[in-house]
């Protein structure tokens, strides 16, 4: 993977919150930081980086592009804002938030734009979020598979995207699961609190191990310390075929996030 495999979510968490989680994650050992310019959150975050005297080299931060700043005119200078608020030079990754709503601005011209991004060094790599089979193959056709390091979409025990998935996966894209919990719906599921207690584990460590077992990288938030450092150890479950088959069973195309005048049409 061309991207770390567990990192910190940020998604509506601001001010004091974000700086608390933040702060506590760095602390407990997190590295990896998800954020957006949507969130408006990128400062706190910034703010909470550089408190923590954690070297910059050390992290991994992501940011996305907004819808508005995505043309030519705006999609540089809003990652240059996104950069002096985050107090850093570059980002490790930067994606597209969500396909420009019909087609406004064309994928090929933010993509080219993610291009130029990274070659003046203010993005170590670039991808898309919530990107369909037909948009990841206008971003291919675009500039090329090799420049786009991951897809993050909403994958979940309810909603594991198959054929998106299977679709990436030709073309050497990794997959980034956002709402791995299910908004902590999973987290009831009584499969997986079985699966939990024969590993004497949580809930959300089982659902966190399936995802990277299956290849993708999570992002799970959470504001609680101790949340924090019991997700991080889901990096050392190991599931077995059996428990990974039973969560595999519950796929029934839930999906949570969708929102009107933004989705584009799912696969």
């Amino acid at each position: 993977m061309s991207i770390p495999v567990f990192g910190l979510g940020t998604f509506r968490l601001q001010n004091e919150v974000v700086i608390d989680s933040v702060s506590n994650a760095l602390d407990l050992g997190y590295r990896v930081i998800d954020t957006a310019q949507i969130y408006e959150n990128e400062a706190d975050i910034g703010t909470a980086i550089s408190q923590s005297g954690i070297k910059r080299e050390e992290l991994f931060i992501t940011t996305k592009i907004w819808i508005a700043n995505l043309s030519k005119e705006k999609l540089i200078p809003s990652l240059q804002d996104s950069l002096k608020k985050l107090k850093t030079s570059y980002v490790d990754l930067t994606l597209i938030h969500w396909p420009s709503p019909n087609n406004e601005v064309s994928v090929a011209e933010y993509m080219a734009e993610l291009v130029k991004a990274k070659e003046l060094g203010l993005t170590r790599q670039i991808g898309v979020s919530n990107f369909t089979i037909a948009l990841m193959q206008s971003a291919i056709d675009a500039i090329g598979a090799k420049n786009i390091a991951t897809n993050q979409i909403e994958l979940s025990p309810y909603l594991q995207n198959k054929q998106v998935v299977e679709f990436a996966k030709k073309h050497n894209i990794s997959i980034t699961s956002y709402m791995t919990l299910a908004y902590g719906k999973a987290l009831q599921d009584e499969i997986i609190k079985n699966i939990a207690v024969r590993h004497k584990a949580t809930p959300a460590q089982v659902i966190l191990a399936w995802a990277m077992q299956s290849g993708y990288a999570v992002i799970p938030s959470s504001t609680k310390r101790e949340n924090l450092a019991s997700n991080l150890l889901a990096q050392q479950l190991n599931l077995s075929a059996e428990d990974m088959a039973e969560i595999a069973s519950l796929e029934c195309s839930d999906r949570l996030v969708s929102p009107e005048g933004l989705a584009p049409d799912w696969d």
